[in-house]
């Protein structure tokens, strides 16, 4: 994969200016929320750095939960780091030195991860780390790596409203992935939209933004329900989906849960030909271990199996070819595989492993990644990547037709600055809530 620096070009998903309509109720956000620093500024770091660059290694950290509910789903993103490390080191490695790395098990566990966290970084002394999925793993790490000036690259879509110098973001925030699979049901017709999610921070902070844009796109939500993320039991909970008979089902459930959900779905009678589900958590390796056929239901991400660009089908061949290759790709691992690369395009237009010149360079912009989905651009001040926007309906082998792309990369937003109908009150109050 190539990384280079260039002159950042910006384009931007054009949506169309919308009206704040009615009032945002943030009931059941707050307590599902982590730390509660300020958006986009942090503390200074309060230790030094133990990062060792006398020998010929560099060590990074890996962090993903192997085991727990979220096992299913992690498993494949420690999987594909381990594949790019062994890559850039057969290459050569970073500034001349071979990555070592250390893989922890977060466990499904929100105190393991930041106790994982402050022992990589203090103990193993890593110059960074990779890995988590849930917000909730996230913000567990986030305080941990700000207090000890550490990097955290994160792969997986999420709620935004965050950022970080110490985070870096390769997975989509909510501007290039829940908005795009918004306009896509505006666009079909949908009037009607029920809201599934786990109960933490992600699908609730996302349902709420959902709930103002629905607003303004003439969409009614008819019903909203959320499960723990350890539990998977939704029949009680689909069997208000078939009394409200919506539309479209927005699915923001996570891990093992939505196998649950998938079951307890085709049990109270409903098939995608009556209501049809779109999801930003079912990708290729989850869609065949839902326990049922789910042909014809929907995801919105921003990197498929199917899509065609350039690189990806030599990503897929190594990738199938690799020895705990899980036989299909998809969007978290593709951004976890991105988030390696991206890091060594840092380090070595820095000429450092030191945190503070790394920001330093990704500041300067330009950092540019040839990745499976195309070239992404990282924006220096806000640490977030420009992604494809893309809606894949799932085919008879578990693979996505994808139905509707981007004309351009979405550069990312993840205050929503850039759209009319999110007011800067209601920005700040979910920014508040969700940590």
């Amino acid at each position: 994969m190539e990384t280079t620096r260039t002159r950042r070009a910006r384009s931007l998903l054009a949506v169309p200016a919308l009206t704040l309509a009615a009032a945002l109720v943030l009931a059941g956000c707050g307590s599902r929320a982590g730390d509660a620093a300020a958006p986009t500024e942090t503390d200074a770091a309060v230790s030094a750095s133990c990062i060792d660059t006398s020998g010929d290694t560099i060590k990074l950290g890996f962090l993903n939960s192997l085991t727990g509910g979220m096992a299913i789903s992690e498993q494949t993103v420690s999987n594909v780091l381990h594949m790019a490390a062994d890559e850039i080191n057969a290459d050569g490695g970073i500034l001349g030195k071979q990555i070592e790395y250390i893989q922890e098990d977060g466990a499904t566990d929100w105190p393991t991860f930041a106790e994982k966290t402050e022992k990589l970084l203090t103990q193993d002394c890593v110059a960074a780390i990779f890995g988590g999925w849930t917000s909730s793993s996230r913000k567990a790490v986030k305080p941990v790596v700000e207090e000890h000036n550490g990097l955290f690259f994160y792969p997986v879509q999420y709620e935004g409203l965050e950022s970080s110098p110490n985070i870096y973001y390769t997975g989509a925030t909510t501007n290039q992935q829940i908005i795009p699979a918004m306009d896509y049901l505006a666009a079909q017709g949908v009037k009607t939209l029920f809201l599934a999610g786990s109960d933490y921070v992600f699908p609730r902070t996302a349902n709420a933004i959902i709930k103002l844009y629905a607003e303004e796109l003439g969409i009614e939500i008819v019903g909203e329900e959320y499960v723990p993320l350890d539990k998977d039991d939704w029949t009680t909970q689909v069997s208000k989906i078939v009394a409200a008979d919506p539309d479209f089902v927005f699915n923001t459930i996570n891990g093992s849960s939505n196998v649950g959900f998938v079951k307890a779905y085709y049990d109270a009678g409903l098939t995608p030909e009556t209501t049809p589900i779109i999801s930003v958590s079912i990708a290729e390796e989850e869609a065949p271990a839902m326990g049922h056929e789910v042909t014809g239901n929907y995801a919105s991400w921003n990197y498929f199996q199917s899509m065609d660009t350039p690189n990806n089908p030599a990503f897929i061949e190594r990738w199938q070819a690799y020895p705990d290759s899980s036989g299909v790709t998809s969007d978290p691992m593709e951004a976890a595989y991105i988030s390696l690369y991206l890091y060594k395009a840092l380090v070595e237009a820095a000429g450092s492993f030191e945190v503070d010149d790394v920001n330093a360079a990704a500041a300067e912009g330009g950092i540019t990644v040839d990745a499976p989905e195309g070239v992404v651009t990282l924006d220096g001040e806000n640490h977030h990547i420009s992604k494809p926007g893309n809606i894949g309906r799932i085919n008879a082998d578990n693979q996505f037709d994808i139905v509707w792309s981007s004309d351009e990369f979405i550069e990312p937003d993840p205050y929503l600055e850039g759209y009319d109908w999110f007011p800067a009150d209601v920005r700040d109050a979910l920014v508040a809530a969700a940590g």
